[in-house]
């Protein structure tokens, strides 16, 4: 059994942020946050951002990002893209690093597939168990602030893995060395977040 066997098509996956028709797609090849013009923005996949990530976390080696971010005002509900219960959830404090986060087990064609939602508020941790389960469009959490959110402008972190993670992290941004491992392990987002780009 191989992980070709997700028929990702065939299913239909609730948005994970309710996204307006107006977005900004940007381009953070070039080590900054560039500003954009609307209100939302989408961060890429499998995109080279030299020099963004700078703290000590990253050791000067990772910058190849394994999720999509979507950028959007303080507050924004993240929602369950299909029926599944909560892994695991903390809060990781370093500078840089995901904040409060919250990552989800979803079996899809008898594959357990686990989904990362980092940069969270604190509010999202509330009430949280292992083993929850969540409904399909249950709202998870919500896009923390900065003083939550590791230092980050506000936005959604979404990461797919194949691999079951040990606690509430995934490598969000991976070595040039990791880069294949880490391509064939998290999988593109926009499987499930459609063409958003």
């Amino acid at each position: 059994m191989g992980r070709v066997d997700i028929q990702w098509d065939n299913h239909q996956f609730h948005p994970v942020v309710h996204l307006p028709d107006e977005y900004d797609v940007l381009d953070l090849t070039g080590g900054e946050s560039p500003t954009h013009s609307c209100e939302f923005a989408i961060g890429k996949y499998d995109e080279v951002r030299r020099g963004l990530y700078e703290t000590e976390l990253f050791e000067g080696e990772r910058f190849i990002h394994m999720g999509i971010d979507i950028g959007g005002p303080v507050g924004i509900p993240c929602m369950a893209f299909t029926d599944c219960e909560i892994s695991c959830f903390g809060y990781n404090p370093e500078e840089g690093d995901y904040g409060n986060v919250i990552i989800t087990k979803q079996t899809l064609d008898g594959i357990d597939i686990w989904a990362l939602y980092g940069h969270l508020s604190a509010k999202s941790l509330e009430g949280k168990s292992v083993g929850q389960k969540i409904e399909s469009g249950e709202i998870i959490g919500w896009f923390g602030d900065r003083n939550e959110n590791g230092g980050w402008e506000p936005h959604l972190h979404f990461q797919l893995s194949l691999i079951e993670p040990e606690t509430h992290d995934f490598p969000g941004v991976v070595s040039h060395e990791e880069r294949e491992k880490a391509l064939r392990n998290y999988p593109d987002p926009r499987l499930v977040l459609g063409p958003i780009y």
